[in-house]
């Protein structure tokens, strides 16, 4: 099979998922007649798309792909075969599942290091009593209404867009519209239109506060989804004919790498001072914010990163009830009920069940990366590849190991 061919069949798999599982395509800017092809087929066969996902990982050395192709579509061929084995009835060792969707394997963290982060944030807030009191206290003086968070979400937007364009670059033409939505168990999502365009939603339910909104407009549109998604289409998809890069599977490596981008994109365009930064853009509109409090919160709470990925094992590889996990959940994220029955939600649900590590261990493979970076290479450089090339966790490691 020629290669133009293998990354055809490549994209129909994935949207043969979607046939199975709706919103396993997160989005799809290519080829029209395939997806219209793939839904006047009959309902696909999981069976028979493990094998479909085995034998076009099979061709892949003799495709004359690049190296670069090959392993991405390697990759994400691995975590389409283990997402039709799932829908086939198999049980699988949720590590293994994970390890197939995303190429790293989920570890609890440690308690020692989560009431070291606790002595952290007893020492920056202020105020005595209970840890989780005085936290709620601070987090309770900067909540956005809900009336004002659509105003908030643009203004944030508008000025890491300029960042962002100045940095690393934009089409001319891309553009995100926002829109506030509820009862959803996510808290932003990043709804990619193709033609550089994004709608992105808000979920009002979760009780937004300006100290976490710059960091969900980074992640969600500049430099994180939207941004990623821009440069991706003008370049791979565009200017290098890759096709492969204009589908988006959900539980699949492009995930993981999206996510940890996402998630440390505000530290890229931004960087230490966010917090006075942000709480400017806030004065203008009249919301308060304690910006240099909250970034110093926000340091020691990335301390407990790992506490989220404890739930999701407790959940799914533990048998733990919901209950229990809320609790693990409430203890060390000193988080309300409801914000913690909120993210067992998420972590229930059939799609996103394993998604958590791609925020956790995305976000620590990429950090890492990021960090440890060959001498004279700037960190815009370092995080425009990420933009820009078709990488998986894999390929970090084995840069990372080669520094050692």
């Amino acid at each position: 099979m020629d290669s133009e061919a293998l990354v055809a069949e490549y994209l129909l798999l994935g949207l043969r998922f979607d046939r199975l599982v709706q919103g396993f395509v997160d989005s799809y800017t290519g080829d029209p007649s395939l997806r219209r092809r793939v839904n006047d087929e009959a309902r696909p066969d999981p069976a028979r798309l493990v094998a479909d996902a085995r034998r076009l990982r099979a061709e892949l050395p003799d495709s004359g792909l690049a190296a670069p192709r090959r392993r991405f579509l390697a990759a994400q061929l691995t975590a389409l075969e283990c997402s039709g084995r799932k829908l086939a009835g198999e049980r699988l060792p949720f590590p293994a599942e994970v390890e197939a969707y995303f190429q790293v394997t989920p570890v609890p963290g440690e308690p020692d290091a989560y009431r070291e982060a606790h002595r952290e944030l007893a020492e920056v807030l202020p105020g005595r009593g209970p840890l989780d009191t005085r936290l709620a206290a601070i987090r309770g003086r900067d909540q956005v209404p809900a009336a004002r968070l659509k105003v908030c979400v643009q203004a944030l937007s508008g000025a890491l867009r300029e960042r962002v364009r100045d940095r690393f670059g934009l089409p001319v033409q891309e553009a995100v519209d926002y829109q506030v939505v509820t009862d959803k168990p996510w808290s932003g999502f990043n709804h990619y239109l193709g033609d550089f365009r994004s709608r992105v939603a808000v979920n009002a339910d979760v009780g937004h506060r300006a100290a976490n909104l710059p960091q969900l407009v980074a992640h969600e549109s500049y430099p994180g989804h939207h941004t990623e998604h821009c440069r991706k289409e003008a370049g791979l998809a565009i200017r290098d004919a890759q096709a492969e890069h204009t589908i988006f599977l959900i539980n699949t490596p492009q995930c993981l790498m999206a996510e940890g981008l996402a998630d440390l994109g505000l530290q890229a365009v931004v960087g230490p001072g966010w917090g006075p930064w942000a709480a400017e853009i806030f004065a203008d509109l009249g919301i308060w914010m304690e910006g240099e409090l909250a970034e110093r919160v926000e340091s020691a709470m990335n301390r407990l990163l790992t506490v989220r990925q404890d739930a999701l094992l407790m959940l799914h590889d533990d048998g733990a009830d919901d209950a229990e996990v809320t609790a693990h959940l409430q203890r060390w994220l000193l988080m309300s009920d409801r914000r913690a029955q909120h993210l067992v939600r998420f972590m229930r649900d059939p799609l996103w069940r394993a998604y958590t590590t791609t925020y956790v261990e995305g976000y620590r493979l990429l950090r890492q990366w990021l960090e440890n970076r060959p001498v004279g290479t700037s960190s815009a450089d370092r995080y425009r590849r990420l933009l820009d090339e078709p990488l998986v966790p894999d390929v970090l490691r084995a840069e990372l190991a080669a520094r050692v």
